[in-house]
């Protein structure tokens, strides 16, 4: 199988850094030429959206093609980030995928009713994590096309 040869940024909103470590670890595994950045919660988020503090100079924040964001963090939680990431005109068109631990009914209404694109539950295995990630990458940057990255790239505050 060949895939698409750009390289993609993914940014991985989450408080575990073991989390964050699997994930890239996993989108490697698929073969996929994919960059996984990672923020703590919705605040550095923001820093690395905005190009703010030690992300000023834009080159340790490329644009995303993706956010993968979980709920349950400190600061600022994945439900809070991602309202305000959906009434943020200058980047509400990077597509969110809502990757947590929380199979709650509640929690899925309510994150497709702020804009989400996607909502999954961390799988408990890598083996899971690896076939998860090869669909999310064979789905994300194979099958649909991304709005240009000049849309949501750059500063958005």
């Amino acid at each position: 199988m060949t895939f698409d040869s750009k390289r993609r940024t993914v940014l991985m909103v989450d408080d575990d850094s073991e989390d964050c470590l699997l994930v890239s670890e996993a989108f490697r595994k698929t073969g996929r030429p994919c960059d996984v950045r990672s923020v703590r919660d919705g605040e550095e988020m923001f820093a690395y959206l905005r190009h703010e503090g030690k992300y000023s100079n834009g080159q340790d924040a490329p644009p995303p093609d993706l956010i993968l964001l979980d709920l349950n963090m400190p600061r600022k939680d994945g439900r809070e980030s991602l309202a305000e990431l959906k009434a943020d005109s200058r980047c509400r068109d990077i597509p969110v995928l809502v990757l947590t631990t929380s199979t709650a009914e509640a929690d899925v209404e309510l994150c497709y009713s702020l804009g989400a694109n996607s909502y999954a539950a961390k799988p408990s295995g890598f083996r899971e994590l690896v076939d998860l990630f090869d669909v999310i990458g064979k789905y994300w940057f194979e099958l649909v096309t991304l709005p240009p990255k000049a849309i949501h790239g750059g500063k958005t505050g």
